[in-house]
């Protein structure tokens, strides 16, 4: 075989057509099987099964394992996604506002909002593995998610006079993002009833609390 057909051979244009086609056609598949899990944990609940989300997307159990491996690594890469969406919105509106405070108010307020647009969907992303040994879900997309918004809490607090010379300072805006993660999940799990505030009222309140405390009423 002459040098120019082995050149041809080992650079053949066809080849390499095909494999950049099949590699379109998984990326477009695994996202179109993201959507319709999204889609599923939405309306079927956070303990839904991968059988039960392929049933949903009237495709297989195995062409989920195929592209995910299991139900985590299902969770994960939904979880990418939705925290995504979290960090778009809630980095979005605190940088929208001038003074500190409104921006504490208006980024508890879009947590608040994307959770409770879909408490099914926010608690399958942000759960723990049983078999895990995890002690805390903060981990991959999440922990990232919690890692920049603490960053950016950090940042605006400059404006606020309670942190002028406070020791621990710097321990507040992790401490305050656990203080509305916890709220905000008691909140979605609460029944409907008379005495469950609105959401407007719960980010009210919580924005309070972190500017001013709980006694500042």
């Amino acid at each position: 075989m002459s040098n120019v057909n082995k050149i041809t051979e080992v650079f053949d244009p066809s080849a390499d057509g095909r494999a950049s086609r099949w590699e379109a056609h998984r990326t477009a598949r695994h996202e179109e099987l993201l959507k319709l899990a999204r889609k599923a944990v939405h309306q079927l609940g956070p303990q839904v099964s991968i059988q039960e989300i392929a049933n949903h997307a009237k495709t297989s159990k195995p062409v989920y394992y195929r592209y995910f491996g299991d139900k985590e690594g299902l969770r994960q890469a939904l979880g990418a996604m939705v925290i995504n969406d979290f960090r778009q919105r809630v980095i979005a509106a605190g940088l929208a506002k001038q003074d500190e405070a409104s921006a504490l108010h208006a980024m508890v307020t879009a947590y608040l909002e994307l959770a409770a647009n879909s408490p099914n969907l926010y608690f399958f992303v942000t759960a723990v593995p049983r078999d895990s040994g995890a002690t805390d879900d903060a981990s991959g997309a999440l922990n990232d998610f919690f890692e920049e918004i603490s960053s950016l809490i950090a940042q605006r607090l400059t404006g606020l006079p309670a942190a002028a010379g406070a020791t621990a300072i710097s321990l507040w805006p992790r401490a305050a993002l656990g203080m509305v993660r916890a709220a905000g999940e008691q909140w979605l799990r609460q029944p409907e009833s008379g005495g469950k505030p609105s959401l407007a009222a719960l980010a009210d309140e919580l924005s309070r609390w972190l500017v001013h405390g709980i006694a500042a009423r």
